[in-house]
């Protein structure tokens, strides 16, 4: 008996443990955006730069949707919508579950049969997996996918655990009520009876279906990655290759390139590769692409369930308003006068608003990678590339004049923390 409770609380501790790893790399992105960032990165950063050192586990550190770019394409903006949809949707499914499911053991009504539960024996699993889900899209680092998956395995086993418990106390009854519903969808084919039904995990063909599920998840990253470069445009001259952040930017590009090829960049060299970020000055995500100032530190600023939800439930525009005019609508103020007493470059023209501007900010990161030849477009996205931040300009895209040239750090406002790279 009492080497039947070590199993079980073996098997509790380690599935537990498992799906907590994968809350706390979901939950990165809240938390660096929160004033704990410091005390996350302190005890996981150490974690990140392990799997960086790397060849075989870097690309775990890396992303395989946009996060700082905005979805160019229509399929990648069906994706990222769909993040914040299953978000939500799991979140509210497991809330009405387990509201279910305590009224039950509050009145005493015994199996849980009624509700989503006629037809899905596991419906909470199910939720957290689809909220799981939606939360790797808003978060689309590879590692947070790898989590995932396990945890899909893990919620398989602690789903087959609490059958053989629930058979045991309620015996046909229970048994008869699976042969009904599907584990964790509802059941589509014929119904079987209750003495075919199987509480055994370890079938080879449950095994088998178990490690399709582990492929297919990260099967799907590698499709998303590979997705998102092909639809990102990338415009090169020389050794710089300029990406827009905003894709209506995409046209401004040429005239750009032309300004740092005519006017020259001290901090770029010939025998480098650049990745330039092309953004409005006040691009609020900035400060994951270099150090740009402290105004760009978003663990730094305030109101970040406001920013946690924008995140969420605005999909696009949490990345298109500025930090000012979102202050300004936070406090209901007039965006005019924000804009004119906050802008990064002290432009005070009364007719010009944030959406109208035609001042855009450069940052250049330099792209070094292991065979030490010049790179390109989505080469410079590799696994094996290093990037390093070196500065940024700021000029007027209309006349190509540049009216700011700036050295950064060397490293990110969240110091050497990988951060995603589109």
């Amino acid at each position: 008996m009492k080497k039947a409770r070590l199993g079980k609380w073996g098997r509790d501790a380690a599935a537990g443990g498992g799906v907590l790893v994968f809350f706390i790399m979901a939950f990165e992105v809240m938390i660096m955006i929160s004033p704990f960032a410091f005390f996350f990165y302190s005890v996981f950063n150490p974690v990140f730069h392990w799997l960086d050192a790397y060849p075989a586990t870097r690309w775990l550190t890396h992303f395989f949707l946009p996060h700082m770019v905005l979805p160019p394409t229509l399929p990648l903006k069906i994706i990222r919508i769909s993040g914040s949809v299953l978000f939500v949707a799991g979140f509210a499914i497991f809330a009405i579950c387990a509201l279910q499911v305590y009224l039950g053991k509050l009145f005493k009504w015994g199996i849980a049969h009624r509700g989503i539960y006629r037809f899905v024996r596991h419906p909470q699993y199910s939720a957290l997996g689809i909220w799981g889900a939606g939360m790797t899209i808003l978060w689309p680092r590879f590692v947070v996918l790898v989590t995932l998956s396990i945890m899909f395995v893990l919620y398989y086993f602690l789903a087959r655990d609490e059958e053989r418990r629930m058979s045991s106390q309620y015996g046909d009854s229970y048994r008869e009520y699976m042969a009904k519903t599907g584990m964790f969808l509802p059941r589509f084919r014929k119904r079987v009876t209750a003495g075919d039904v199987s509480l055994s995990p370890f079938k080879p063909r449950r095994i088998i279906a178990l490690a399709a599920v582990v492929a297919a998840v990260l099967g799907t990253g590698f499709a998303c990655r590979s997705l998102t470069l092909n639809s990102i445009q990338f415009h090169t001259r020389g050794n710089v290759t300029l990406i827009s952040i905003m894709p209506e930017d995409n046209s401004k590009d040429s005239t750009i390139l032309d300004a740092v090829q005519r006017q020259g960049v001290h901090f770029l060299r010939r025998d480098r590769s650049y990745l330039a970020y092309e953004m409005p000055a006040d691009y609020i995500m900035q400060g994951m692409i270099a150090n740009t100032g402290s105004k760009f530190h978003l663990y730094k600023r305030h109101h970040t369930v406001r920013l946690m939800a924008d995140w969420v439930l605005h999909p696009f525009e949490h990345l298109r308003l500025s930090p000012f005019a979102r202050m300004a609508k936070m406090k209901h103020a007039d965006p005019a006068a924000a804009r004119r007493s906050h802008c990064p470059l002290g432009i005070s023209a009364p007719n010009m608003t944030c959406r109208q501007c035609d001042y855009r900010r450069v940052i250049f990161v330099q792209v070094d990678n292991p065979s030490g030849r010049l790179r390109s477009g989505n080469g410079l996205l590799a696994f094996d590339s290093r990037r390093t931040p070196v500065g940024y300009i700021d000029l007027n895209t209309r006349t190509g004049q540049i009216v700011d040239i700036k050295r950064v750090p060397p490293k990110t406002a969240w110091g050497s923390v990988p951060t995603p790279a589109i």
